[in-house]
């Protein structure tokens, strides 16, 4: 009898093993889908992930949030992005960010261009050697010949330096010596974003500023305009951004102008071969060779006119940049930062080549397409994180580097940091 009820016994615990283990692996079957759904390379991965309940402690929100957004894009970067801290400054100089977001609402209120401005500007320092400032440097370790980042052909039409520098001052009057022209640059970009539409992202701060320019290398990883995908993609591969990054990023292209001499190629000899560039919508090229010259001819004595690349309508505006008013030709349109750029991609209507290059590749234009398949919400999400990627590129921190007084010059800092 002992014997029989052990022969019932032993199936059920058996049974209740199997129904354990087949659970266990149910949950890490479905723990690894959603790792592969996180994955850039699954389609299924553009729908917004539920919410979350947030932590009780509002600071642990935000560094949970970071962290969680920044752990993906962690492996292989070899920076020192896991040394930057939230509210770096909350002892040094605890009015820091905040004197940041009140300076730009100002400069914002007055020159809402500053917005692209300054993405451009970011974009241009990071690109080169990390967020390092290096780019507003007239000079590099004190040599006053060598060639610098801003005299590299891509970097030439970048604007916003002086609004960085007039922030920088009125920081140094209240903490002279403690906040990075590195971070104030990362903060004010982060919020002229915000001004223009565009999605609030957390960021860590504690960048130093570097004391070395680097013209070679602005010469040759900048993105041209008339890059093909093969190029944009070993450029952003290279510091670490997936083909989801590269194609959010570029929506930063949904504001700001660009001046017709970047798209003449395209308008009527692409690459100097006589023709205009072929992955131009029809009606599109007739439309911008229209505008272009439009624009040009209404300019004072036939300078350069400028476009927004929401591209529909010619209005003239100072540029807000130069304090005077220069009149330069733009063209505008109802749009700001949304996915109607990706809609524009969709049409064969992209502004520059490099642009439209992300139709050329099911890599890229999977993306494009999944953008203009909800209400923005996708793309927001996307190229929030990737800025947050973007702005941690090869940071300073520590001992490196150093703080300067003046963003365009190592002065005595170089000697005492």
């Amino acid at each position: 009898m002992k014997n029989m009820k052990m022969k019932i016994v032993m199936p059920k615990l058996w049974s209740k093993w199997i129904i354990l283990v087949l659970l266990i692996s149910v949950l890490v079957s479905l723990w690894n889908r959603s790792s592969i759904t996180e994955s850039d390379d699954d389609y299924s991965s553009l729908s917004p992930p539920p919410p979350q309940p947030p932590p009780a402690d509002a600071s642990t929100s935000f560094e949970f949030l970071t962290t969680r957004l920044l752990q993906r894009d962690s492996v292989g970067q070899g920076s020192n992005r896991d040394h930057l801290q939230y509210d770096f400054y909350r002892n040094t100089c605890p009015d820091a960010e905040e004197m940041v977001r009140k300076s730009m609402m100002r400069i914002h209120s007055q020159h809402p261009e500053v917005s692209a401005a300054l993405l451009r500007l970011l974009f241009h320092d990071c690109f080169i050697e990390g967020c390092d400032a290096s780019i507003f440097l007239d000079d590099s370790r004190g040599n006053q010949s060598h060639q610098i980042e801003k005299d590299a052909v891509p970097n030439r039409t970048l604007k916003g330096f002086e609004k960085i520098d007039m922030i920088k001052e009125e920081i140094e009057s209240h903490c002279p010596g403690v906040v990075s022209c590195a971070d104030i640059l990362a903060l004010a970009t982060r919020e002229g974003i915000v001004l223009a539409g565009g999605p609030f992202y957390p960021l860590f701060t504690g960048r130093r500023d570097s004391v070395e320019s680097y013209f070679a290398e602005a010469m040759a990883e900048i993105p041209r305009p008339d890059d093909n995908i093969r190029q944009i993609l070993r450029l952003f591969h290279h510091r670490g951004f997936t083909e989801r990054d590269t194609v959010s990023l570029l929506g930063a292209h949904s504001i700001g102008s660009i001046g017709c001499e970047f798209i003449e190629g395209r308008l009527h000899s692409f690459l100097n071969t006589g023709m205009p560039d072929l992955t131009m919508a029809t009606d599109f090229l007739t439309e911008m060779r229209e505008k272009c010259n439009n624009s040009i001819n209404s300019t004072n004595g036939g300078g350069v006119s400028s476009m927004s690349m929401k591209s529909h309508s010619v209005i003239r505006r100072s540029s807000g940049f130069t304090g005077e008013e220069d009149q330069l030709a733009s063209i505008s349109s109802i749009g700001g930062f949304s996915s109607h750029y990706y809609r524009g991609l969709l049409r064969g209507r992209g502004l520059l080549h490099s642009d439209q290059q992300l139709m050329a590749d099911e890599r890229t234009a999977r993306f494009v397409r999944a953008y203009v398949n909800d209400d923005g919400t996708t793309f927001r999400r996307d190229f929030a994180r990737a800025m947050m990627k973007m702005s941690s590129l090869g940071v300073l921190t520590g001992s490196e580097g150093h703080i300067r007084e003046n963003c365009s010059s190592l002065a005595s800092s170089f000697s005492s940091s």
